[in-house]
This record gives C-alpha cells, structure tokens and sequence, in this order.
C-alpha cells in the first residue's frame, strides 16, 4: 500500500478494526506504510475519541456490532460510491421529490445532484425538492438555490448524522415522493435493505414507503450482506446501483426478484 497522510490512515485503522475486530501495531504498519511509532500513536489518538480499546500490541473494537462515525466511512469503495452516486443522480428527473437518507454512498447522490449541469439551468425556479433526513446532505444542500430543502425532525444519531425517532414521521406522513435513494448497510435477494441500527431502518423505511420508486446505492461490499434491522422487503425495492465488483451472480438473483441492476 503507497503511503497515505494521516486522515486517510485514520480511517483505515477503524475500517481494517471494523472488519477484523481486533488489529496489532507491527501487522498494520506495514500494510499502511508506516512506522510502529505512528501507528501507536494513531491508536492512542483513536482511544482518546474513544472509537477503540488499546492492547499491549494494538487495538479491538468496542463491540462485535462496530459502527464507524460517518466521518471516518469515507475512504474505502469511495471512487466506486462516486460513480454510483452520478449514475444514481440521473435517475431523478427535473422538478422531482427525491428521499434521500443517510450514508457515505447516498451522500454522493446528493453531491451528484447538486452539481448535475440541468438543474443549474434555472433562474429562479426550484429544479429539485429533496427531503432527507441527513444533517450532513441537508447541510451541503442548503447553499443550493436550484434544491428546495425538506428536513425531517427528529434526533440526531452522530455517528451518521441521521434524525431518528417519531418527531421525524410526523413530517413524512405528510408528504409524497417520487424517488427515494437509499443507503443500506446491507442488501440481501432474501433479506432486502437493512441498516445496523434499528432507529435509521425505522425512518428509512417511511422514506421508502413514501416514495413511488424506491433505488437503493450500494457499492459490491454491501451486497449479500446482512444487518441487524430491516428496512424493507427486496419487493418493495426497484432499481440497485452498485458497482462493476458485484457479482454476477448476485446480480441475477436480484433481477430474477423484479430489481433492476445498474453496475457502474
């Protein structure tokens, strides 16, 4: 691995820490590319926002079920979620409702839509309403002009920026949306979409349910995989965007269930 500066080996420290639960200082070093002194003190750091529990030799995960904060979610697939998020941005059509939840990946069709070239094209009229229930979108969305921004209440979960809990169906039983754009922690051809914390499957199921085409984004890492809550049936699920590493295979299984598959 090229040598990386210290905000992406942060990330790659609690990535490699999430997949593997426990990590030692002498293996990782060298497959970051860097000193053992680093690295410790790259832990130490970790420990102090208290994302890690330090050993002797390295460092284990808090809990079997580890979620990373958002802002440290951002450097693995993050070319393949590019890609996803443009192909996904050009499913929405102009003067459309469009959901968007949280997540690293659903995070780039909202970067995506704020940049497509038609909906900058306007005057003064508003070529996009979005709802999300994402501080981070709703903040990067709101200096848009072209987008009228719609915010679920709600409270905030910091490690993905989502507003959670009642105060935020209140809003969605009022409206209707024409495409929602879901980021899953997993998708499953048996299970369907799922997150890892019950309170983000709750909303981002409404957000679903009120939306006449429902797209989940995932890059290949998600497919298959499995979480602990639900979102919603793959039934109710129409178009998956992932990435050329899905395989084939999976591919067919989610299409022989009715779900059109877009690999980018």
């Amino acid at each position: 691995m090229s040598r990386v500066n210290r905000y992406e080996r942060l990330n790659a420290l609690l990535e490699l820490l999430a997949e593997r639960g426990r990590i030692e200082v002498d293996e990782i070093a060298e497959e970051l590319s860097a000193s053992a002194a680093t690295i410790r003190r790259d832990l130490d750091h970790l420990a102090g926002q208290q994302l890690l529990t330090r050993t002797r030799g390295g460092a284990v995960a808090h809990a079997v079920s580890y979620d990373l904060p958002l802002r440290y979610k951002s450097v693995r697939h993050a070319d393949e979620k590019q890609r996803i998020g443009a192909r996904a941005a050009a499913l929405a059509s102009r003067g459309s409702v469009v959901g968007l939840n949280g997540g690293t990946t659903a995070t780039e069709v909202a970067r995506a839509l704020a940049t497509r070239p038609d909906l900058h094209e306007t005057g003064s009229e508003t070529a996009l309403t979005v709802v999300t229930n994402a501080l981070n979108i709703a903040n990067e969305l709101a200096v848009r002009p072209q987008v009228k921004l719609v915010v679920t209440g709600g409270v905030a979960r910091p490690q993905s920026y989502e507003l959670i809990g009642p105060l935020g169906t209140k809003i969605l039983d009022e409206l209707t949306v024409d495409v929602t754009f879901l980021g899953v922690d997993g998708i499953d051809p048996v299970a369907g979409a799922a997150a890892h914390h019950e309170g983000e499957a709750s909303i981002n199921r409404l957000l679903a349910a009120r939306a006449r085409k429902v797209v989940v984004v995932a890059d290949s890492s998600k497919i298959g995989a499995r979480a602990f809550a639900r979102i919603c049936a793959v039934e109710e699920l129409n178009v998956l965007v992932t990435d050329v590493g899905a395989a084939m295979e999976d591919v067919r299984r989610f299409e022989e269930r009715g779900i059109e598959v877009i690999r980018v």
